[in-house]
C-alpha cells in the first residue's frame, strides 16, 4: 500500500554516512516550459552536506522526472532516478549536490495540493509534508535526524500571497507577470517541518510580546472565508498559549514569526510546519457551531503552538517516537486549557469524553501497540497516526505528571528542551531528563505504561452482610493477547444517593499492584449506594462498576455534581455496554434522561454519539425498528424542552435530524427546509440544511434535483463535497455505481470529496442495492494493496479514506463476517491494508456480541 516506502535501517545507515548543513529550494509555479502547468511544477534544490565516511546512499524524491543533477560540480545521470530515489555515491568532506525536477501537484492533500475555490475561481496552494512528502515537492534526505537550516525561494504569479517557515525578505520581478519571493533561513529543522503556501489569501496580523521580544503573528485564509474569520478569538487563543508554554516551558520561543493558515482539503486537522501552521479551514465556521466545536478548535490552535516546542524544536531521532512530539502535544493543549480555565475539573472531564474514551477504543483493537512503538519503515508510520499515539500517550503523560508532580515535571521539561534544542532525541533522552528533575527511577513505569500495549480493566469485588462490606479487593484484568498488568494509584469514591442526587461521603486511595489488591480501608463500612473505583480519573484503565453500584449509577448518575466523576461513571457503562456487559437499552434511556444535566457539549455530543453507535449497530435486528422510534421521540422531546437558540438545542437536533427514521420523523426535519415547524431560536443555517438533505438522502426522500439545488445555493466547495456524499446516500443502483465510480475508479477526485462520497456510501436499509458491494468492497481491498490500477499512484490518505469508510456495513452482519473471514485467511494482502480490514472487523463483532446480550 505505501509504493515508496524508506526503511528505518536505511535511514540510520544514512545518518552514519553523512550529515546536512542547508538546503536552498526554489519554487517555480510560473509554470514556465511545461505543457500542463496546473499539473506540474519545477523546484530546484542544492544541498549542503558533510560525507562522514564511503558508500552507496540516494536522495528522496517523489517526480515526473529530473531535469539534472549534479554532485560537487559533476553530472549525475537523470536516468539513475527511478522509485523514488535518485543514487548517491559518498566520500568524506564537505558536498553540495543540485537536482532540477519537475513534480506534480496533489489532489490528495499530499505534497503540494492545488485548490481552485468555486465560488470565486481564486487558486490556493498548500504543502503537507508529514511524514513523508516533502520529497513530492523538491529532493531531500527524508528523515527526521537529518535536519538543516533551509533557504526558501518562490516564484509565483505577481498578485499571489506566498508565505514560508522563514520571514518575508524580499520580492522582485521574475519575468512578465510573475515574482519570485525569498525567506530568511531557518533554524536547523527537519524536512518534513518545512511548508510553502501561495495563493489569492487574504491576511489578518497581530503581533505578541514574546520573551525574544515582539513577535509578528498572521492568519490566512481563502478570500471566500474572510467574512467568516473570527481572527480576534483565534488571536486570543494563541497568545493565552505562548502565556502558558513560554512561562511554563522556560524557553522563549524559538522560530521568530507565526502565522496560522487556514487551507482547504484538508486530509488532517492542522500541521505543526516551522512558523507556517496549517489548519483545515472547517475551524473558520461558516454556520452556526456548538461550544464544542470552539473546544476542539482552541485544542487544535494550542496543540498545533506547543508543537513549536514538542517536535520542531526537540525531533524524535525516527519515527518509533513519534509519540515524542503527538502524546505531548495531547497533554500539552490540555494542561494550557486546564491553566487558563477558571474549572480544571470541567477540563479534565472533557478530557475524558474527548481523548480518553477513544484513547480506551484504539486500545481494544487488534492493531493495538505501545505508545513508544516500533516503527520499522514509512509504511508504519502512516498506520500510526492513531489513537494510541495521540490520546493514549496523551493520557498516560497526565497520569506521570501526577505520579511525579506538576512542577517536577515541568522541571523535565525545562531540562529537555535545553540540553536537545534543534537536535533530535528518544524516549531515553526524555527519561533522563525527568529522573534527574524527580529523582526517581522511571523505567518500570515507562516499561508498563509506554512499552506494552493494551487497556486494563479494574473491578472491586465485595463480599457484604447486613448491609455492610465484610470484604473488598481490586480485581485487575488485561485481555489475554496484551496481558500485562499494571501500577495504578486510584481512588474509590463512596457516594450516598439522596433521590435523584449522588453526594460523595468519603474517598480512599488504593495502590493498585498485581491481579488482586485488598482494600481493608473499605472493610466495616456501611454499603454506600454507589463505589466509584477512578474516581478523579487519576489513572488509564477501564472501570467494571459492582452490581449495586450499577443499578444506582443507571439510576441517578446525572445527579452526580461533579462533572469529572461524573465522566467517570459515564465512561464506566459505556464500557460496560460495548463489553456486552450491559444491555443498550439500559444505557440509551439513561442517556435520554442524563444529556439536560450536562452542561459541556463535548460530554453531550459525546453521549450522543455513542447512543448513536447502540441504535444503529448495537440493538439486536428483532428490536432495532422501536429503539430507533424510541430513541427518535425521546430526542425530539429534549429538542422541543431545550432553551431556544441554545448549544444543546443545536447538538439535538443535530442529533434528531441523523436518527430521522420514521416518515413522521423525516417529514417535520424536511419542513424545515421550507421553514415549517422549525424549534422556535433555532435557525436552519447551511451547514444544518445539509445535515437534512443528506438524510433525505439517505431515505430516498431526496432526488438528484433537490441535492443539485442545495448546491447551486450554497456555492462553496463545501457544498460540492457535501453534495457528493448526499448523492452517495441515495439507495439506486445508479447512485451507487456512480458513487463508486468516482471514489474507487477515478483518478482525479479530489481527497475531500472523495472522503465525503467514502462516508455517505453504506446507508442503514440499502441492504438490497449494496449487496453487490461486498465482493467489490474485497477486490478494492486488494488492488489497493497491490498498488493495482488507479491505485498505484493515489495517496495515503485516499487509500485510507477507501478501505475504512467502504467497509461494508450490512443490516445483519452474521452472513458478512462469515464471508469476510473466509476471504482474510487466504488473501495476500499488506500489513497496512489488513490493519484498517481488522480494526474494522473488530467493531463488528463486538456490535454482533451487543446485539446478543442485548436479546438475551
Amino acid at each position: 500500500m505505501f509504493p515508496d516506502n524508506l526503511t528505518r535501517a536505511e535511514a540510520q545507515a544514512r545518518s552514519r554516512l553523512l550529515r546536512t548543513s542547508r538546503y536552498a529550494v526554489e519554487v517555480d509555479l510560473s509554470g514556465a516550459g511545461l505543457p500542463d502547468p496546473v499539473r506540474e511544477f519545477v523546484s530546484t534544490t542544492t544541498i549542503a552536506f558533510t560525507g562522514l565516511g564511503t558508500g552507496s546512499t540516494h536522495l528522496d524524491l517523489i517526480a515526473s522526472s529530473v531535469r539534472s543533477a549534479t554532485l560537487d560540480g559533476v553530472a549525475l545521470d537523470p536516468a539513475g532516478f527511478a522509485e523514488s530515489r535518485l543514487p548517491l555515491e559518498v566520500t568524506p568532506g564537505e558536498h553540495e549536490l543540485t537536482v532540477v525536477a519537475v513534480c506534480r501537484y496533489s489532489r490528495s492533500g499530499q505534497g503540494l495540493h492545488r485548490f481552485v475555490d468555486p465560488v470565486d475561481d481564486r487558486t490556493y496552494l498548500y504543502t503537507q509534508f508529514e511524514s513523508s512528502d516533502a520529497r513530492r515537492v523538491y529532493g531531500c534526505f527524508e528523515q527526521p535526524d537529518l535536519k538543516a537550516r533551509f533557504t526558501i525561494s518562490v516564484v509565483a504569479p505577481a498578485p499571489w500571497v506566498v508565505v514560508s517557515n522563514g520571514h518575508a525578505l524580499e520580492r522582485e520581478p521574475a519575468g512578465e507577470g510573475f515574482d519570485r519571493h525569498r525567506f530568511s533561513e531557518t533554524a536547523p529543522i527537519s524536512t518534513y517541518l518545512t511548508a510553502l503556501v501561495a495563493g489569492d489569501y487574504v491576511s489578518v496580523s497581530s503581533s505578541y510580546a514574546a520573551v525574544a521580544g515582539e513577535l509578528p503573528m498572521s492568519i490566512y485564509c481563502r478570500a471566500s472565508l474572510l467574512e467568516h474569520l473570527d481572527a480576534d478569538e483565534i488571536f486570543r487563543i494563541t497568545t493565552d498559549g505562548f502565556d502558558v508554554f513560554e512561562d511554563r516551558f522556560a524557553f522563549p520561543y524559538p522560530f521568530g514569526k507565526y502565522d496560522q493558515v487556514f487551507v482547504p482539503e484538508y486530509n488532517a486537522g492542522a500541521m505543526e510546519n516551522v512558523g507556517c501552521v496549517t489548519f483545515r479551514d472547517e475551524y473558520i465556521f461558516r454556520s452556526r457551531v456548538t461550544a464544542a466545536s470552539r473546544s476542539r478548535r482552541q485544542d487544535t490552535i494550542l496543540h498545533e503552538l506547543s508543537h513549536m516546542w514538542f517536535g520542531d524544536l526537540v525531533t524524535m531521532r525516527w519515527w518509533d517516537d513519534l509519540w515524542l512530539k503527538e502524546s505531548f502535544a495531547t497533554w500539552a493543549s490540555n494542561f494550557a486549557v486546564s491553566e487558563l480555565a477558571p474549572d480544571q475539573t470541567a477540563v479534565w472531564a472533557r478530557f475524558l469524553h474527548g481523548f480518553k474514551t477513544n484513547a480506551y477504543r484504539g486500545d481494544q483493537l487488534p492493531s493495538t501497540h505501545p505508545v513508544a512503538a516500533d516503527i520499522p519503515d514509512l509504511e508504519a508510520v502512516e498506520s500510526n497516526f492513531d489513537q494510541i499515539t495521540y490520546a493514549k500517550g496523551g493520557s498516560v503523560l497526565v497520569q506521570l505528571v501526577g505520579y511525579v508532580g506538576r512542577e517536577t515535571f515541568l522541571a523535565g521539561l525545562r531540562t529537555y528542551f535545553a540540553e536537545h534544542a534543534f537536535g533530535n532525541t528518544s524516549l531515553d533522552d526524555l527519561l533522563r531528563a525527568l529522573e534527574e528533575a524527580s529523582g526517581r527511577d522511571l523505567g518500570a513505569w515507562s516499561a508498563q505504561w509506554l512499552e506494552q500495549p493494551g487497556v486494563n480493566l479494574l473491578a472491586l469485588e465485595l463480599g457484604t452482610e447486613d448491609g455492610r462490606i465484610t470484604s473488598a479487593a481490586l480485581r485487575q484484568s488485561a485481555h489475554p493477547s496484551w496481558p500485562t498488568l499494571r501500577d495504578h494509584r486510584v481512588v474509590v469514591g463512596l457516594y450516598r444517593r439522596d433521590g435523584d442526587t449522588l453526594t460523595r461521603s468519603d474517598r480512599v486511595e488504593v495502590e493498585v499492584s498485581g491481579e488482586l489488591t485488598e482494600v481493608p480501608a473499605l472493610v466495616g463500612r456501611p454499603l454506600p449506594d454507589l463505589l466509584l473505583t477512578n474516581d478523579e480519573d487519576l489513572t488509564y484503565s477501564k472501570v467494571r462498576l459492582d452490581a449495586h453500584s450499577t443499578r444506582t449509577a443507571l439510576a441517578a448518575l446525572p445527579g452526580l455534581a461533579d462533572p469529572l466523576s461524573r465522566a467517570v461513571g459515564w465512561q464506566a457503562l459505556w464500557d460496560a455496554t460495548r463489553d456486552a456487559e450491559l444491555p443498550g437499552a439500559a444505557h440509551l434511556d439513561l442517556v435520554l434522561r442524563g444529556l439536560a444535566h450536562e452542561s459541556d457539549l463535548t460530554v453531550v455530543n459525546n453521549l450522543l454519539g455513542q447512543a448513536a453507535a447502540v441504535v444503529g449497530s448495537y440493538t439486536p435486528l428483532s428490536t432495532r425498528t422501536a429503539t430507533a422510534t424510541s430513541w427518535q421521540q425521546g430526542l425530539r422531546a429534549l429538542l422541543q424542552a431545550a432553551a431556544a437558540g441554545s448549544d444543546h438545542q443545536l447538538a439535538l437536533a443535530r442529533a434528531y435530524v441523523g436518527s430521522a427514521r420514521d416518515p413522521e420523523c423525516a417529514d417535520e426535519v424536511e419542513g424545515w427546509l421550507h421553514g415549517r415547524g422549525v424549534p422556535a431560536g433555532l435557525e436552519v443555517d447551511q451547514d444544518l440544511r445539509w445535515a437534512v438533505v443528506s438524510r433525505l438522502a439517505g431515505l430516498g426522500r431526496a432526488d438528484a434535483a433537490l441535492i443539485a439545488a442545495e448546491e447551486r445555493s450554497d456555492g462553496s466547495v463545501t457544498g460540492q463535497e457535501r453534495a457528493a456524499g448526499a448523492r452517495a446516500a441515495r439507495p439506486t443502483a445508479e447512485a451507487k455505481a456512480e458513487a463508486w465510480r468516482l471514489a474507487v475508479d477515478e483518478d482525479t477526485i479530489p481527497n475531500a470529496q472523495q472522503s465525503a462520497i467514502c462516508l455517505g456510501f453504506w446507508q442503514r436499509q440499502q441492504d438490497e442495492v449494496l449487496a453487490p458491494y461486498v465482493e467489490r468492497y474485497l477486490q478494492l481491498a486488494e488492488d489497493i494493496s497491490a498498488s493495482r490500477g488507479v491505485w498505484a499512484t493515489k495517496g495515503v490518505a485516499l487509500r485510507k479514506s477507501a478501505l475504512r469508510n467502504l467497509f461494508p456495513w450490512p443490516t445483519d452482519q452474521q452472513p458478512f463476517l462469515q464471508r469476510l473471514d473466509g476471504w482474510l485467511a487466504d488473501a495476500e494482502i499488506a500489513p497496512s491494508v489488513r490493519r484498517i480490514i481488522l480494526e474494522r472487523r473488530d467493531e463488528t463483532v463486538r456490535a454482533l456480541a451487543c446485539q446478543q446480550v442485548e436479546a438475551a
